[in-house]
């Protein structure tokens, strides 16, 4: 997770080797469905194309049981009917590549010369565990994409563009919800609106030394402005939007299956999460619908916590927010990793500024952890899943030291990367790995 590949070749050429490691995943995944018992398609993608067909049926794609996402992605894998049965996991890389497109955009905007660059953004493009999920037909990447896309467009001013992309990821997934608060926060007036001036930086060391009663109430007043009413209105708008026609074609149906199940979901098979085992214990209990809706408060919590205190850096802001969404999440699978995983090209180079960090060590130490709570999770999930044995005590221990991982991590990241806000008190991206002009301004 904290190792930055070390080759020099150029972006073009990364796109290349990328294509090509989807491409052996994708061949070598037809020949293990065709010949092997344990298949590499994922079950999610067999929930896609069953709701697709009953759409190309005239059919409401709920039929299929467990099909919990918005009829919208049903319909952008009619083609699994009509076409071929792959064409869902062609879009999906298809989206992976692009978020590798956008990535290197993003990095040479903030001024990141382009043989850097690509080392970097090789952590998405090469990384195994993306294209593996991907190439195994789940949808994550669609989501990434438009948050980035999202992203992107709110930097280089397409503001109209930047509101669509983000009310439509939320549309798509919930998650992404929680990324309005640092947005918000990063449209500052004085920064994003350009308006702080050069002085601005003598204003706020005043402001610091203002008692925090001051502090707040006048942050309070100041956070109210049009700019940030405007995207709330106009990106909630199009949520709303494309939420009604669906809710107009699918009915109550739709708004459970997509959003309110995932409220009170309990799910008492084995995943990642510290609070699985307790609503196993507690499924058929009362009390587990109201342990299950308990779980948000510190997850929801620490994500507007981190919004407020970091949103002027978004990517750094973006990646902690999701981080812990995950780790204080329910329900975590694999797939929930590329939600994070997609922001690390941008956090990395901001941790190796830090002389007490040091990515071969601290980085080390991080990435090992990180790898062997999973490993020490597996490998009890296994003896259930494949053995038999009963080993949920076992794994709800696996599950408490990924947990104490995962908090360790996200402090380490914490205080370890460097903050620093998107936006220039004139308005401008920050070149922030622009040696010259880093140069220039010291």
């Amino acid at each position: 997770m904290l190792v930055v590949p070390s080759f020099d070749i150029t972006f073009k050429q990364l796109i290349a080797a990328s294509i090509t490691l989807h491409a052996i995943l994708l061949i070598y995944g037809h020949w293990q469905d065709t010949h092997l018992v344990v298949k590499y398609t994922d079950i999610d993608y067999v929930v896609f194309t069953d709701a697709s067909r009953y759409l190309t049926q005239g059919l409401s794609p709920y039929l299929r049981a467990t099909f919990r996402y918005t009829p919208l992605l049903a319909h952008l894998l009619t083609p699994n009917i009509y076409w071929f049965d792959a064409f869902g996991k062609l879009l999906f890389t298809g989206a992976n590549l692009l978020i590798g497109v956008l990535i290197q955009k993003i990095l040479l905007l903030r001024g990141m010369p382009e043989s850097r660059a690509v080392r970097y953004n090789a952590l998405w493009l090469l990384n195994p565990m993306v294209a593996n999920i991907s190439t195994r037909g789940n949808a994550e990447s669609i989501i990434g994409c438009m948050v980035l896309g999202s992203l992107y467009c709110i930097m280089t001013r397409r503001f109209w563009s930047g509101a669509f992309l983000y009310g439509l990821s939320v549309h798509f997934k919930t998650y992404p919800i929680i990324y309005s608060v640092g947005l918000l926060v990063m449209m500052d007036e004085e920064r994003y609106g350009g308006k702080g001036g050069r002085d601005q930086e003598a204003k706020e060391q005043q402001r610091k030394q203002q008692s925090w009663v001051v502090r707040m109430v006048r942050e309070a007043i100041d956070f109210v402005t049009w700019r940030r009413i405007k995207f709330g209105l106009v990106s909630g708008a199009w949520f709303f939007l494309i939420t009604g026609i669906m809710y107009y074609f699918y009915g109550y149906e739709f708004l459970f299956e997509t959003y309110l199940y995932h409220v009170t979901r309990k799910d008492h098979r084995h995943n990642f999460s510290f609070w699985f085992y307790n609503i196993y214990l507690t499924f058929t209990s009362p009390t587990g619908t109201l342990v299950g809706v308990l779980t948000f408060v510190p997850q929801l919590a620490l994500v507007v916590a981190i919004g407020f205190c970091f949103g002027k850096d978004i990517f750094l802001c973006t990646f902690l927010q999701t981080f812990a969404f995950v780790a204080w999440n329910k329900v975590c699978t694999a797939q929930y990793f590329m939600w994070y995983i997609v922001f690390l090209p941008f956090l990395l180079p901001t941790l190796a500024t830090n002389p007490r960090f040091g990515l071969r060590r601290s980085g080390g130490l991080l990435l090992a952890s990180w790898i062997g709570g999973q490993a020490l999770w597996l490998s009890q999930a296994y003896n259930l899943e494949f053995l038999g044995q009963n080993t949920f005590l076992r794994l709800f221990f696996a599950s408490a030291v990924m947990f104490a991982s995962n908090v360790w991590i996200l402090y380490e990241i914490i205080t370890g990367a460097k903050y620093e806000p998107v936006f220039g008190f004139q308005g401008e991206v920050r070149r922030i790995w622009d040696v010259r002009a880093a140069a220039a301004s010291s």
